[in-house]
Parts: C-alpha cells; structure tokens; sequence
C-alpha cells in the first residue's frame, strides 16, 4: 500500500447538475436541492466541499453543475475558481461529467485520484469518512482499481442499488462480484438478509488513467469525444468545444457504462473494490427520508418536525410542515408533508412524497416555467 497522498493529488470532483425535483417547491431549476441548507444551516454542497477540505486543498476540487446552478454554485463556494466550476451544456448523466474530469486531468496531474460525490448526501462521522476515504485513496492509488463506498444496509430499501461483496482484498475492503440494480421488496429483504451485500453509495475512488482507460474501453465513443473537450481546456476554445462535443456524448451512469461491464470480468479480474461504509449515510431522496433524518437526530414531541413561526398540534403524528413565517396548528392529522412557498403549496402524505417529482413534471409539460 503506497502512503496517502491526498494532500498532493487527490481531487474531489462533485456532481452538482440535478434538479432535486423530490424537493420540490423548495427546489427549482435555479436553486435546487444542493443549494439549500436541508440539515443545518450550510447547504449540502457546502457541506460536502466542508467534509473534503481536511483531505485536498480548495484548489484540488472540481464540480460539475448546470448553466442554471453555475450562479449560485459559485457563490456558495467562494474559495473555488470559476475554472473550477463546470457547467454542462446538457444533462448526460454521471459517465461523461466524471470523465471529462478524468480527462483533464490526465493532461495536467497523470497521478491524479478522483473521488466522485454526489452533492447532497449527508454524513453522520466525519472523521470515520474520512478515514474510510484515506483508505479507499490508497487502493485507487496502488493500481488499476476502482473503489466503491458501500453502505452497511439497515433495512430492505428498493431505492438503492446493491453490492454484492465477495473475497477479502484488503483490510476491510472485499472484491465486488457483482452489481444489482434497485430491487423489489422482497429482492431486497432477502439481499439484506444474506449479509454479503452493500448499498451502492454513489461515491468512488479511481486513479484519472484507471477511469480514462475503462471509459475508452467500455465507452470509447462518448471517451473519444471526452478527449477532445478536454485537450482545449484552458483555452479560449474550450467553452465551444464543449458546446458542441459534449451533447454528443451518450446519457448514461457511470454504474452502467463502466461499473457493469467491468464487474462482467470477474471477482478476480475486475479490479472493483468495496470499503464497507459505517459513518451514518443518508442520501436524502425526499422530503420522506428528511423528515426520518430529523426525527432520528432530535426525537422531536410526536415525531412532528414543523418550520414556522409557531406552532401548535393536538392529536396529530408524523408530520413534516414547512412553513416559514406563518403560525402552524396541526390538529387530526397523521404523516403529512405539507412545504409553503410564496408561490407554491405542497400537500402531500410521507408514504407518497416519492412521487413529487411528478409534479414538476406536469409543470414542465404545461410549461409553467415560473413553478420549475
């Protein structure tokens, strides 16, 4: 195992592009969910870049966001430079945005260790974090391996994809024998209860040839492309470039364009490396899974979480109000999600906050812009 070298080539590349349409009406378009402060008073990008700092210097970081969010992004992380900073032209999912990072960086740090986060996850142990990272930092390091962060799971959750760990490589970390996509509930029972398997986290650690090398291979259309964009960073051609490249690139994760077909060579072949993850992980997917968050960190009176001026409740249970500046009486209700806006109102239950995204759907379809 090589000695850590976080300090002099780690770079965090942070995936900031969505829309957080499960947390619509707080989320829009132009201030989507990881720019709001949904667990304490930093936002959950500034949060993440916070968690990272003790492992790579401001200077080492890179996000990937959208035209709409480069703004607010940009404010919100006053330490990054606007080079830093990469607004996609359009949305292709996680392969293309961490591997045009991979690219560029192969032209300027070849020693280069990416770890991909996602920007709105929410962490319990720090410290414990980032030890788990160290360590993954040194596997990504060593060789041609691409590390996973596997959470140990708590319950059968449909939600998330699964790892299915397989022989000890080293230390904690287990090779990976195969991924399994989201599953049904009772797929998903019995995942949980054979004991070999993991939630797949979303994060990663690869070395940027390790990640460079899968994609020409796995995905060598959309990597050519990658290549090009990336040989005109910093320079006055690269804006269009990546105008007109990127859009080309094909719409697809980086769990299916390299994950999979990697994991197809083997338990011994692949290289794919899981670090059981235990530091309190919640990816907060819905105004559901805050509401439960909260609950487990404050045990509030009946399990309701009300944001208001005031409040008032009686003979009601489970309930998740946002409603800053009003005063709030819950009276005879049970397990409703109710957010206030200035100019939108959500009503909804926790067992069908899930489904919120449809809205903005239907918004977009009825091209009611000013509500997305």
């Amino acid at each position: 195992m090589v000695a850590f070298v976080a300090k002099t080539n780690f770079h965090p590349v942070i995936l900031a592009g969505g829309r957080g349409t499960r947390f619509w009406p707080l989320s829009r378009q132009r201030r989507a969910k990881q720019l709001l402060a949904l667990d304490g008073k930093q936002t959950m990008i500034q949060q993440t870049v916070a968690r990272l700092l003790p492992l790579a210097s401001p200077a080492r970081f890179w996000v990937i966001t959208n035209e709409h969010l480069r703004r607010g992004v940009s404010r919100q992380l006053p330490r990054l430079s606007r080079r830093q900073i990469l607004a996609e032209p359009v949305g292709r999912n996680t392969a293309p945005a961490i591997g045009l990072a991979a690219f560029i960086l192969m032209n300027t740090d070849p020693d280069a260790v990416i770890g991909l986060f996602p920007s709105d996850h929410v962490i319990g142990d720090e410290k414990r974090y980032r030890d788990v990272l160290k360590h993954g930092i040194e596997i990504a390091a060593a060789g041609q391996n691409i590390v996973v962060l596997g959470i140990l799971p708590t319950r059968p959750e449909t939600g998330y994809g699964y790892i299915e760990a397989g022989l000890s490589f080293e230390g904690a970390a287990l090779r990976v024998r195969r991924f399994t996509e989201k599953p049904d509930a009772v797929r998903a029972a019995e995942l949980v209860k054979a004991g070999d398997y993991f939630w797949n986290s979303g994060m990663f650690l690869w070395s940027a040839r390790t990640l460079a090398d899968a994609l020409l291979e796995h995905l060598p259309k959309t990597a050519r492309l990658l290549q090009q964009i990336a040989s005109t960073f910093g320079t006055r051609r690269f804006a269009a470039t990546f105008a007109r490249l990127y859009p080309k690139c094909e719409n697809i994760s980086v769990d299916y364009a390299v994950l999979e077909p990697r994991s197809g060579k083997g338990e011994q072949n692949s290289n794919i490396i899981c670090l059981p993850a235990d530091f309190g992980w919640n990816d907060l997917g819905s105004w559901t899974a805050l509401h439960e968050h909260h609950v487990g960190k404050s045990a509030p009176q009946d399990n309701n979480l009300i944001a208001a001026e005031g409040s008032f409740a009686l003979n009601a249970q489970g309930n998740y109000i946002h409603a800053p500046g009003k005063f709030v009486a819950a009276l005879g209700v049970n397990n409703l999600v109710v957010v206030e806006t200035d100019d939108a109102l959500l009503i909804t239950t926790r067992d069908q906050a899930q489904d919120v995204g449809k809205v903005v759907k239907y918004l977009d379809e009825k091209k009611l812009r000013n509500l997305v």
